[in-house]
């Protein structure tokens, strides 16, 4: 098991974005946390993105703009989605040939477990950093309320963190973490978890516009799929507990790619 980074220097350098954009509390909360292991260069969307998962602006003139420069800390916003924001702090905000030595997304406003992990900007900034080989993790606080209450992850982060930099994931996969949105004292512990089933449905509700045009928004409630007792993520958190799921970039199912290939006879 590896226990050092790829990328050593005197100083860590850490990198951080979120999918809430630069106004939202959750990533001024994290950059504080991180402070204290290496000089951090926050690189946030200029707009809320979230629900971007991975996407890029393939069409769209992006803008970087430096806002804070002070001894330990950048502060740049852009105006594109999270795996931008990657993308460009990698390219621009570092030495040429040098990667930062952590990518850190979040404190997300809202839960990234289960099926909502698949369409999470927080999360697709953690995909990025993974695909550059950087050590890679995702803050997720269950609320959406704009003032949360980040006292669980204000007491357990660091814990985490630091297991997180002496044992970092394999290169292929990212972190994927979700704090309930209690009070730090009624959290009952972390447990590696593994991404939940269910789904959203009844997903639209409809409404009409002042000229009688049908329009739809985004709704719908979500559908536990998990029995009692489950080590799924949104199980865990629903009962008080922090959730690690460790996620791999390579989607490939390799057993079933050798089922279907006998099958098929390929």
């Amino acid at each position: 098991m590896r226990t050092i980074f790829y990328n050593m220097r005197s100083t860590r350098e850490i990198l951080i974005t979120n999918d809430d954009g630069i106004e939202a509390e959750g990533i001024h909360v994290l950059a504080g946390i991180m402070a204290k292991y290496g000089n951090v260069t926050v690189v946030a969307p200029l707009h809320p993105q979230s629900g971007k998962s991975a996407a890029l602006s393939m069409d769209t003139p992006l803008y970087l703009k430096q806002v804070k420069d002070e001894p330990g800390y950048r502060e740049y916003t852009f105006n594109g989605t999270p795996v931008d924001c990657v993308k460009i702090g990698i390219n621009e905000c570092f030495p040429k040939g040098e990667l930062p030595d952590i990518v850190v997304s979040g404190i997300n406003h809202g839960a990234n477990c289960s099926v909502a992990s698949l369409y999470s900007g927080t999360l697709g900034a953690c995909i990025e950093g993974t695909v550059y080989e950087i050590p890679s993790i995702g803050f997720s606080l269950c609320t959406h309320k704009p003032h949360p209450d980040f006292s669980p992850v204000l007491r357990y982060a660091d814990s985490i963190i630091e297991k997180f930099l002496a044992f970092p994931p394999d290169k292929d996969t990212y972190l994927n973490v979700n704090f309930p949105a209690i009070p730090a004292d009624e959290i009952l512990g972390i447990r590696m978890a593994r991404r939940g089933r269910g789904r959203w449905v009844e997903e639209f509700d409809t409404h009409y516009d002042e000229n009688g045009g049908k329009y739809f928004m985004m709704a719908g409630h979500f559908e536990n799929h998990e029995k009692e007792g489950s080590d799924g993520d949104h199980w865990l958190v629903y009962h008080k507990y922090i959730t690690v799921v460790p996620h791999r970039v390579d989607t490939t199912d390799y057993a079933e790619m050798e089922r279907l290939g006998r099958a098929w006879g390929l």
